[in-house]
């Protein structure tokens, strides 16, 4: 698995990725390939190969807006995109945590087009839009060209800092672009809505317990 980037690079920071991972869920494992889709947002990816072989447990900060956007929510909201995503929807890209937000990772561009898109769909009527009427989407962060964000470690790390929900794991991971990210926020919002008035006998789930099947990453 590491053979292609130990041709290339003299760095060999993915045997910290192999090491100490295995009460680890595989989902928030970074791999070789998504160890180099990252680096490769920092423009020079020797550098950067570089500074996480000499810190694989730091996070790192590193540019958005050529090979990825992310969106920044809430993480009680940012949970309930998720499921959506995952459930009903063609899942998601590299998800990561941090202080209390969570960080979808995008396709490039969508930083720009999702605050108008949510301008629309909050602006027009809701006959003519796919809200209901009572439906308001939490205003999210977008990261996109000329902004940077903090993403995890390569390697795992006990400290609070920010970790990966859906780690990356290809060279080429899909990414959801605006109008996906769209419709999560609004079904999102339609789910907790609906939560609040159903009646169950059985107590509510876990947060922390979800499991997300990757089988279905493109």
């Amino acid at each position: 698995m590491t053979t292609w980037l130990r041709d290339e690079t003299p760095h060999d920071i993915f045997r910290f990725l192999r090491e100490g991972d295995e009460g680890r869920h595989q989902t928030a494992r970074v791999t070789a390939d998504g160890a180099s889709w990252l680096a490769s947002a920092a423009g020079g990816r020797g550098a950067a190969l570089a500074r996480w072989e000499s810190r694989p447990t730091s996070p790192a900060a590193l540019p958005c807006g050529t090979v990825f956007d992310v969106v920044n929510v809430d993480l009680v909201f940012g949970r309930r995109m998720l499921d959506q995503l995952w459930t009903q929807g063609p899942g998601s890209g590299p998800v990561a945590v941090h202080r209390g937000r969570m960080m979808l990772f995008a396709a490039p561009g969508t930083a720009q087009r999702l605050p108008a898109l949510l301008d629309w769909e909050v602006g027009v009527p809701p006959e003519r839009s796919s809200r209901r009427r009572g439906d308001e989407v939490p205003r999210p962060l977008c990261h996109g060209l000329g902004d940077a964000v903090t993403v995890p470690p390569l390697a795992p790390s006990d400290s609070a800092g920010p970790r990966w929900l859906v780690a990356p794991d290809t060279r080429h991971p899909w990414l959801p672009g605006p109008e996906v990210v769209l419709w999560a926020c609004v079904r999102a919002v339609r789910a907790a809505s609906a939560a609040d008035v159903r009646v169950s006998i059985f107590p509510p789930a876990d947060p922390g317990a979800n499991v997300y099947d990757v089988s279905r990453r493109r």
